[in-house]
């Protein structure tokens, strides 16, 4: 296991390399630069332009622009952004970041959770008219032009019932006189969440080990859900900021909404058709034979191993939905990094454009080896060898 973690690392090392360089020929051999938007202002003097170009370094040779990109790079330096100048493009990033992840890890996890749960049922009542009926509506939404089916929610919810916002991500007056910035709510959101969350399987796994009787754990885990959820409520009462968390809580109900109709469709038909493949196995068969109850074979034996394929779909989901972020922000103008990409290639700031899509990308390839550990640490029926998996 150690062996194969490290090569796959390896691996995605050199294609993180490739993948960063190829980012960058394929923006910096566009045509055009930053100047074209003042070359045609008799107001900007030549002089000025060719200062310009000098200041970011673009009249310096290809190749040389690219090792010095490279180096900047992994120094932990992407540049400085045109549009925003002097703001370096690691600030840009960072300021929108906790913004997208806030919005998509919320909307993944709450599909998968979803799909999981809807996906098992299903393939258990195979052959029903709740299995025919889901089936269906799931695999129109699967399908739908996610644009069109953002802008029809929008239609309904925002224009028509007002029930939430048109576009942003708060509500600029409440804001003004706000103790702390977004960014500041944002952060802390996401640290309640991983903290929640760590706490919580923490004390399943112990009271999955305490607590044998079916009943009395399930009892005790809706009881310790129940506090959890309490306490975290209490805390961001009290805490002078609860407000603001609300209100972009209320702006993410929409993008919330409209995501998670799409993202739980299709993990529900793969945690349907993983489950119906698993049902045909052998050990479920004397499983029922030996007379355990149905939703232990279920939950215990079949779930389990069906899981495995949702498992990695989850995680590359989390890194992907990043890379969609670019419709959904626009559509519904939340300042992430979706948007800033669209707009920084528009802006043909370059620097910004290159610092995003790379930034993305890596996301990706980490994604990618972590599901392939994941998938390798969920299954002990998979070995890794030497020339092969």
């Amino acid at each position: 296991m150690l062996r194969y973690s490290a090569i796959r690392f390896v691996q995605i090392v050199v294609i993180m390399l490739l993948y960063t360089s190829i980012v960058w020929f394929i923006f910096y051999a566009m045509p055009g630069d930053v100047t074209n938007k003042f070359v045609g202002n008799p107001k900007i003097k030549p002089e000025a332009i060719k200062q310009m170009k000098d200041m970011f370094g673009l009249n310096q040779p290809l190749y040389k622009r690219y090792l010095m990109y490279m180096r900047d790079l992994y120094t932990g330096h992407m540049g400085v952004s045109f549009s925003y100048y002097p703001r370096p493009v690691w600030s840009i990033i960072a300021e929108r970041l906790p913004r997208t992840v806030t919005l998509f890890l919320t909307i993944v996890l709450v599909e998968y959770a979803l799909g999981f749960y809807l996906g098992k049922l299903i393939a258990w009542r195979r052959g029903s008219f709740i299995d025919y009926a889901a089936t269906v509506v799931g695999i129109n939404l699967w399908t739908v032009f996610t644009p069109w089916w953002a802008l029809l929610l929008i239609w309904a919810f925002s224009y028509m019932l007002g029930w939430f916002p048109l576009a942003q991500f708060l509500t600029p007056l409440k804001w003004l006189s706000a103790p702390h910035d977004s960014n500041y709510v944002f952060i802390r959101m996401l640290a309640t969440f991983f903290g929640v969350t760590i706490g919580y399987a923490t004390i399943w796994t112990v009271l999955r080990r305490v607590i044998h009787n079916q009943r009395a754990r399930r009892l005790v885990n809706w009881v310790v859900a129940a506090a959890i959820l309490a306490i975290t409520v209490i805390v961001w009462a009290r805490s002078g900021i609860g407000s603001y968390a609300l209100d972009i809580m209320w702006h993410m109900g929409l993008p919330f909404i409209t995501l998670v109709s799409i993202g739980f469709a299709g993990a529900m038909l793969v945690m349907r058709d993983s489950m119906l493949d698993t049902i045909k196995e052998d050990y479920i068969t004397t499983a029922r034979a030996k007379g355990l109850p149905d939703n232990i074979v279920r939950d215990h034996h079949a779930a389990r191993t069906a899981l495995l394929p949702l498992v990695t779909g989850f995680v590359l989901a989390i890194a992907f939905s990043l890379d969609g972020a670019v419709i959904t922000e626009t559509i519904f103008s939340w300042p992430g990094i979706g948007l800033t990409l669209l707009q920084a290639i528009s802006s043909e700031d370059y620097p910004l454009a290159v610092g995003a899509y790379t930034f993305l990308g890596v996301i990706a390839l980490l994604a990618h080896y972590f599901a392939d550990i994941s998938y390798a640490a969920l299954d002990p029926r998979i070995s890794y060898h030497r020339g092969g998996s």
